[in-house]
């Protein structure tokens, strides 16, 4: 835990007036922040991340580094004046998801504003379904649609196992042009969803307010989800090794749903497939660091570490103090700000950011929010966040 420190910015925090976006499209025209430390140390230069890699990959390491890294779920969407002008000329969620140039372009929005320390592909996890036999569309104001929910046998006997070379190509060549662009100076990270989460939407038809129709299969045919399962596992190993071999420099595994389940059922029917997908995944990229989150998690939180990932993501209901404790030292942790700390005061932003990386201590953290940012947060307060999180440092 890293003795207390306190956070001198510079004047500048930037109004929507002042014309941040252009203040944070690159590194050179933005003088760092001073950090002025309870035990009388001054820091002017940030240091830059060693040899080892981009800053979150040392701190997911345990390497002994300055200030914990910081990147943002959803850091690419609506939030952003950019992204919406792009949404505008074109609508389809589904072609600016799956067209390289648009899933670049939109990927490095928030890294030309802000300086991320995690680039991730702006993407979906249902975007495999298709590559599966599992036609799918996701509907403006309604989200996922699922043309042919699977509740049968005979219709997940129809599921294929995805091939990522011959479904998504345009992943991997995104993948390739982030690393290009971002040029080390962040990581690169890919993402993917969990089994059970995908079973979800495959079973429910969509999202889901009680999941129903998935317990159902699982409390009545059970054999059947678990063969449903067994193809959404290995087609994520897949899936995983794919973006990893094309510029993915980690990936966080999206089990939102599994937090719908008992902890026994966990045990049952998300677990035994996270961890089969850690596994295989280690074997052929041993050193890829795998983050899983699951929102919603405080009552399985001792179980999430047994997966094997390298990363636990909290939301903001748990303390990270508690998070902590629970997790043990082992694990990295990532989080866990409430993302609608985003609508307060900036003073009341940078409170919050401190408090959470001081209950994080000063190793195997990763400074994000709980969940995604939520629509109509203020552009500026992002800005805001970053920079006071990006000027932070560690006590000795």
């Amino acid at each position: 835990m890293p003795s207390s420190f306190s956070l001198s910015p510079s004047p500048s925090i930037l109004s929507p007036k002042s014309g941040f976006k252009s203040r944070f499209a690159s590194r050179s025209s933005t003088k760092p922040l001073q950090v002025r430390c309870v035990v009388g140390e001054i820091v002017t230069e940030p240091k830059v991340a060693g040899v080892s890699g981009p800053l979150l990959l040392d701190a997911v390491r345990g390497v002994k580094i300055e200030r914990p890294p910081v990147w943002l779920m959803r850091q690419a969407g609506r939030y952003m004046k950019s992204y919406q002008k792009l949404c505008e000329k074109h609508p389809s969620f589904r072609e600016r998801s799956e067209n390289v140039d648009l899933v670049v372009e939109i990927s490095l929005q928030p890294w030309k504003v802000f300086k991320p320390d995690g680039v991730i592909l702006f993407s979906d996890i249902l975007t495999p379904l298709p590559g599966m036999n599992i036609p799918f569309d996701i509907i403006k104001g309604k989200g996922p649609l699922i043309y042919n929910p699977l509740r049968t046998a005979a219709e997940v006997e129809q599921v294929r196992v995805f091939n990522p070379e011959e479904s998504v190509p345009y992943v991997g060549e995104a993948l390739r042009i982030l690393r290009a662009e971002v040029n080390n100076e962040a990581a690169v990270l890919g993402f993917v969803g969990a089994p059970f989460t995908l079973a979800s939407y495959v079973v429910e038809g969509g999202s889901s307010k009680n999941f129903s129709k998935i317990k159902n299969l699982a409390f009545s045919q059970p054999k059947v989800l678990h063969a449903l399962l067994q193809k959404f596992a290995d087609s994520m190993s897949k899936y995983i090794k794919y973006q990893a071999d094309n510029g993915a420099q980690a990936v966080q595994i999206f089990d939102s749903w599994a937090t719908e389940l008992s902890p026994e059922d966990f045990d049952v029917f998300s677990l035994p497939y996270l961890k089969q997908i850690v596994d295989s995944v280690k074997l052929t990229h041993p050193d890829l660091p795998l983050i899983l989150y699951a929102s919603g998690s405080g009552g399985l939180l001792e179980r999430l570490p047994s997966s094997g990932v390298d990363v636990v993501s909290l939301d903001w209901t748990v303390d990270m103090a508690d998070g902590r404790k629970r997790l043990g030292t082992d694990i990295a942790v990532q989080g866990n700000i409430d993302p609608g700390v985003l609508f307060g005061s900036k003073d009341f932003i940078s409170k919050r950011i401190q408090d959470t990386v001081a209950k994080a201590g000063s190793k195997k953290h990763i400074l994000n929010l709980g969940h995604g940012i939520v629509v109509g947060t203020p552009e500026e307060n992002v800005a805001h966040f970053f920079e006071v999180a990006k000027g932070i440092r560690y006590s000795e």
